[in-house]
Parts: structure tokens; C-alpha cells; sequence
């Protein structure tokens, strides 16, 4: 097994966390991984994305141009990333802020309101983790419980209140996936 995917939205949303979250959590699998960020100079509002592969074998080389997941937490990214996708791949969308056009029909298309969700459960800013608990969820690959092990070390040293926000805004991604909309 190997997944190869990329995560992209603006600065700010935690794009590079969100594939750290998946790197960290799939090397505690113990899976190999790799994590290769790519970020303009700005720190918030230019954009972010991140490679994240993972598999059971050694990865040789953590750059490909054709992904199995894209996730794409913003509408520049949906436009740039989509053609990335690899035909029977999948592409997971924040329909919070992306207005799904020319969709294409050799994907999955999963929509889910990554924003919406976060603010109903614990903050806007915890999107990103809601979105990585919707991934788990639609592939499998990586045990729950080591994801919210991972977001508990990630966040211990901002304290117990982010650390259960973080933890809410993953399970309400997860849920979200049942009465999500695919394409």
C-alpha cells in the first residue's frame, strides 16, 4: 500500500500541520512516511501546501506530480490541485469556502464543510484538523486512536482547552463523512 497525497489552502489554515498530523500518525502506524512542505514568503493569507506519502514499503522519492488524495481547504487551491488528482483518485474539498465548478468524473469528489463544522465544535481556526479526521474516515489507512494521540502531543503545550477543541473538531470530521455528498 501507498498513498500519495497533497494538502493546500492559504497560510493560516494549517496546512502544513494537517500533513504533519497524517506523517506523524502513519510513522506511529509504523509506516514509513515523508512530509515535504512548500510555502511562499508570506506567513498568512499567501498559500501552503504540503506532499504527505506514506506506505507500508520505503518511499523512494516523496515528490510525485499525480496524487491519490488532494485536499484543498481553498478555492485557488481547488483550481491549481485538481488536475493533480489521479483518475480514480480522490479529491476532498472545504465546501465552506469552495464553490465546486467543472467538476471532474474520473474522481471521487468528497465535499465537506471543514469551516462550518470546526466553528460548530470548537473553533474556525480547527478546520484543518476536521478535515484530517473526514480523510480517516473515507480511507482507512491510519488507526483513529493514533491520530488523537498525535493532536494530543501536537498541542499538549497549548494546553488541555486546545487539546480538546483539536480532539472534537476531529471526531465531528469523521462523523461528517456518513452524510457526505460525493460526486
Amino acid at each position: 500500500m501507498i498513498e500519495e497525497m497533497l494538502f493546500a489552502g492559504f497560510g493560516g489554515q494549517g496546512i502544513l500541520l494537517a500533513g504533519q498530523l497524517v506523517a506523524k500518525s502513519a510513522m506511529d502506524d509504523g509506516l514509513y512516511a515523508t512530509w515535504f512542505p512548500s510555502y511562499g514568503p508570506e506567513m498568512r493569507g499567501g498559500t501552503a501546501n504540503c506532499i504527505v506519502v506514506y506506505s507500508d514499503d520505503e518511499i523512494g522519492s516523496p515528490i510525485t506530480s499525480q496524487y491519490d488524495t488532494v485536499i484543498v481547504l481553498n478555492q485557488p487551491s481547488f483550481e491549481k490541485f485538481q488536475p493533480t488528482v489521479k483518475p480514480g483518485g480522490t479529491l476532498l474539498v472545504n465546501t465552506s469556502l469552495i464553490e465546486i465548478n467543472n467538476p471532474r468524473d474520473d474522481i471521487k469528489i468528497v465535499e465537506v464543510q471543514a469551516n462550518r463544522l470546526a466553528q460548530e465544535v470548537a473553533t474556525d481556526r480547527s478546520a484543518n484538523v476536521v478535515i484530517v479526521g473526514a480523510y480517516n474516515a473515507l480511507k482507512g489507512h491510519l488507526k483513529n486512536e493514533t491520530i488523537a494521540k498525535v493532536l494530543q502531543e501536537t498541542f499538549a503545550r497549548k494546553g488541555q482547552n486546545v487539546v480538546d477543541a483539536n480532539l472534537k473538531a476531529l471526531t465531528a470530521g469523521t462523523e461528517a463523512i456518513a452524510g457526505v455528498k460525493t460526486n
